[in-house]
């Protein structure tokens, strides 16, 4: 039972499931960090073999949009809720579907898991995860600049949390839920990457900006979500 549902009747703290989030989330970003490599560091046979640049996106937003899916329907994501993403954790917390202190324990162990999971990736992957093609999966604006990947941004964060608490409100498609996200991420990766990086997710942003040590950005991907959330 996920600690969102089980919001105002748990006394105790939930450890498991905070360290299940942080696991999960590292587990996105290992999957993040070996699919970009495959596809798009120059010396990769795939990353030869397909030159456009928009196919090369589609299979890294479908590797993603699935792995996404595996992890929310995994044990450990039933059990936590599968947040993975501190915007997700502070709209449920809003809503009274999650504790304070289960709120900023997850978000802290999403931080974590993200920045753990890359360092993962870096024992892996080696100097291939830091090739300028790669650059550690960072999220970065595009070439359109820093106000159009903040509304970039904005924009495809409030779909995805219409979408999973539409969903979610629903009898009939709440259990499609996981993939109603999971397409959500495959698309945005595929068509709206080129705009803001894709992140939707401050810990996910922050994972890869933490080994690339370029923070200059990393704005874009927090301040809005206080209002999204």
């Amino acid at each position: 039972m996920s600690v969102a549902a089980t919001a105002g009747r748990r006394p105790d703290w939930a450890w498991p499931e905070y360290g299940m989030e942080g696991v999960l989330l590292g587990l996105f970003m290992v999957s993040a960090c070996v699919v970009t490599v495959a596809l798009e560091h120059p010396a990769s046979p795939l990353c030869m073999a397909l030159p456009d640049p928009l196919l090369r996106r589609a299979l890294i937003g479908l590797a993603m949009g699935l792995t996404a899916v595996g992890l929310i329907l995994s044990p450990w994501g039933k059990q936590s809720g599968a947040h993975m993403n501190p915007a997700v954790t502070l709209t449920f917390w809003r809503l009274g579907r999650v504790r304070a202190q289960d709120a900023l324990c997850f978000i802290v162990a999403q931080a974590l898991g993200a920045i753990g999971g890359v360092a993962v990736s870096r024992l892996l992957l080696g100097s291939a995860l830091a090739h300028p093609s790669v650059n550690y999966a960072v999220t970065i604006p595009g070439a359109r600049g820093i106000s159009v990947a903040f509304l970039a941004e904005f924009l495809i964060s409030a779909l995805l949390m219409l979408v999973v608490l539409a969903v979610g409100a629903s009898t009939r498609w709440a259990p499609r839920a996981p993939f109603f996200a999971g397409s959500l991420v495959a698309l945005y990766i595929t068509f709206e990457a080129p705009l803001s990086g894709m992140s939707m997710n401050p810990a996910r942003s922050l994972g890869s900006m933490f080994w690339v040590g370029d923070f200059s950005s990393y704005w874009i991907y927090r301040v809005f979500r206080k209002s999204c959330g």
